[in-house]
């Protein structure tokens, strides 16, 4: 398995143009029970995210009185009284908007999510145009296979492809998305590949290597366990 955005995304997705009024747009985020909608311009591409965080910047701030915390300075004391004036989408949306790919994988948006602190991605096609959306719930989507599903896939593209000194010694068992790895490698390099491939599987939490090897001297190799992470290569 290798999910990609197109796989978890929402393709029906709510829009508005660049002269929304405010009070549409804080009408519709309640009607429809979403906090944010992408905003397109006249050729419909996407241009930028308006939130209901932007929203609130009118409510908590007012008129736009100094009344702001200390710590909001500067650029970003100007951004927020912007925002507090603002009457349409054009002057209330973060622009321009992170975006993902339908190819994309799940992984990449967990990142892109992750790294700028969003809670959902307008997905865009090569025209930049809107083909749906993403949140965070949905890329966590990859966490609900089974353990079945998960140590199948672990035993077919990567074990399966391993020489080994004695064939058929590594085996696989996935409990609550932790994968634990038994058997003997070749090498300890070979034992440390098989533990870094393993933890790129979709859905795995954590793996726990198990793995002896035929170069290790002494009584058997240090244990121990690897966090599944994004893969950054």
């Amino acid at each position: 398995m290798n999910a990609v955005v197109k796989d978890v995304m929402t393709p029906d997705v709510i829009t508005v143009s660049e002269d929304t009024p405010f009070e549409v747009i804080a009408a519709a985020l309640r009607a429809n029970r979403v906090s944010a909608f992408p905003v397109l311009d006249q050729a419909s591409r996407v241009i930028g995210v308006v939130s209901e965080s932007d929203l609130l910047a009118k409510l908590a701030l007012g008129n736009g009185d100094d009344e702001m915390p200390g710590m909001i300075t500067g650029i970003l004391r100007q951004q927020q009284l912007k925002k507090a004036h603002a009457v349409a989408a054009a002057e209330l949306m973060t622009s321009p908007a992170y975006t993902a790919a339908p190819e994309d994988t799940v992984e990449q948006a967990a990142r892109i999510m992750y790294l700028r602190n969003v809670k959902r991605l307008p997905v865009v096609d090569a025209d930049g145009r809107v083909a749906g959306i993403v949140s965070r719930t949905d890329v966590l989507a990859v966490y609900s296979r089974t353990d079945a599903d998960i140590a199948e896939e672990i035993r077919t593209s990567i074990l399966a492809g391993e020489t080994l000194p004695n064939p058929g010694t590594l085996d696989v068992s996935v409990t609550g998305g932790v994968a634990t790895i038994v058997g003997r490698a070749q090498t300890r390099e070979q034992a440390h590949a098989i533990v870094g491939r393993a933890r790129h599987v979709q859905g795995v939490v954590a793996v726990r290597d198990r793995l002896d090897h035929l170069d290790y001297p002494g009584p058997g190799p240090a244990r121990f366990d690897v966090l599944a992470t994004f893969p950054t290569d």
